[in-house]
């Protein structure tokens, strides 16, 4: 079973710093996962979640004031003739008190927003270790399509081979070696377009793995997935609904909303202020010393935040909806893998079982005969062209048989519950 380290932070491109050229199908994940730029620009919004509980952790910031008032700056002079002054120097702290419990709101609310952040990370990886699954089976058939057509033409080559000495001896018109010859050039065309078709793989593969440059050895290698095992749709259906990190990320949403709700509800509440103040007076007559203690609150009047709390209430019945319409999804998704997976796999058996080994003897037999002379070359050319599509339809049932168990790994997040996220 694979297993893998998900890692954060600079050290992730570490990790891969020398990409090897052949890599296998848990190889590609590893590296996409820790190399994609995709992967890690989402990153970032566990980051930010984190900066966003610091923030909440924050109590207010006392306030200070230093004030100097009556102040003889304008040279009038104080005495005790005019009576003015005197001269006032203060010092004044206040200090906020939070009301509603507004700090462990933001807290919890905060922590939610992580939780979210996770979910969703999650989630993108989830489509992204199916790309990448996806793009190396994209991989794996263009190969053996690319074989497919370079045996075909090897084995035209030889007959054309056969027939050029044939038409030297005169036992063949030079009409039939032209067909063959024709016939030869039309499978060298098949291989240039096979080899256009695994280059175009390799790259769309290469970019998901964060591999900037085109290298010609890169290659992937391991045969094509194939699970004997037989699956419960049951059982599929069940760990989608448990462990699908978009389905618990609107879940974890509806906990975010109601701890919205909450702290909406406590900044509601009016806040005190409370203050402290030494001041100091500097009379013609003498000088004094005196200390003051304030206490303010608002009036919750016209503001009591009545709008963000409608917000929030609204904001919750949207994620109740929304989780609502994405569990129907996610059920349409289960079936129509699972249906996609059962049509796959029996597709593959069939032609296993019915039509491979038959179209394989006929080719082999009608080769055999035509190199006698038994058989004409339009016979020999019907019996490898049928060969030819049975051939491809088997590489493509492999290939989508291979994608549909990757589709249910992703439905059903298994891939990604294999993923242990660590920070270095």
């Amino acid at each position: 079973m694979r297993r893998f380290i998900l890692a954060f932070g600079i050290g992730c491109p570490l990790l891969f710093a020398q990409s090897p050229s052949v890599i296998t199908a848990d190889q590609a994940v590893q590296e996409a996962v820790a190399r994609n730029l995709d992967l890690a620009a989402a990153r970032y919004n566990i980051s930010v979640a984190e900066a966003r509980q610091i923030t909440a952790k924050l109590r207010p910031n006392p306030v200070m004031t230093i004030s100097g008032d009556h102040l003889d700056l304008l040279g009038t002079g104080y005495n005790s003739i005019n009576n003015a002054g005197p001269n006032e120097y203060s010092y004044r702290t206040d200090f906020i008190l939070e009301r509603g419990g507004k700090r462990a709101a933001r807290m919890e609310l905060a922590a939610a927003g992580r939780s979210v952040a996770e979910l969703g990370f999650r989630d993108t990886l989830r489509k992204l270790i199916f790309d990448v699954e996806s793009a190396f089976v994209d991989v794996q058939l263009a190969k053996e399509n690319l074989t497919l057509a370079q045996d075909n033409l090897r084995s035209l080559n030889g007959i054309v081979s056969i027939n050029t000495e044939r038409v030297r001896t005169g036992d063949l018109s030079a009409v039939e070696l032209n067909r063959s010859q024709v016939a030869a050039m039309q499978y060298e065309t098949a291989v240039r377009q096979a080899e256009l078709q695994l280059r175009q793989a390799k790259n769309r593969l290469r970019i998901l793995l964060g591999r900037p440059e085109p290298s010609e050895d890169f290659d992937v290698s391991g045969p094509i997935r194939r699970d004997e095992e037989r699956l419960n749709l049951d059982d599929v259906r069940g760990r989608a609904q448990t462990q699908r990190p978009d389905l618990l990320e609107v879940r974890q949403m509806q906990a975010r909303n109601q701890a919205d709700l909450r702290l909406q509800l406590a900044q509601g509440k009016i806040d005190y202020t409370a203050g402290v103040e030494y001041r100091r007076q500097q009379a013609p007559s003498g000088t004094g010393n005196s200390l003051g203690l304030f206490f303010s609150a608002p009036l919750p009047v016209f503001n009591r935040n009545q709008g963000e709390i409608a917000r929030a209430q609204h904001e919750v019945a949207q994620a109740a909806a929304q989780l609502r319409a994405l569990e129907a999804q996610v059920s349409g998704e289960v079936t129509a893998t699972w249906q996609q997976y059962s049509t796959f796999r029996g597709l593959l058996e069939e032609i296993e079982q019915k039509m491979l080994g038959k179209a394989r003897d006929v080719r082999q037999t009608t080769e055999y005969s035509y190199r006698r002379g038994e058989a004409s070359l339009v016979e020999f050319l019907d019996a490898q062209r049928a060969f030819n599509d049975v051939t491809q339809s088997y590489n493509e049932a492999r290939a989508n048989y291979a994608r549909s168990l990757y589709l249910l790994d992703a439905v059903t997040a298994k891939s990604v519950s294999e993923v242990s996220l660590s920070r270095p």
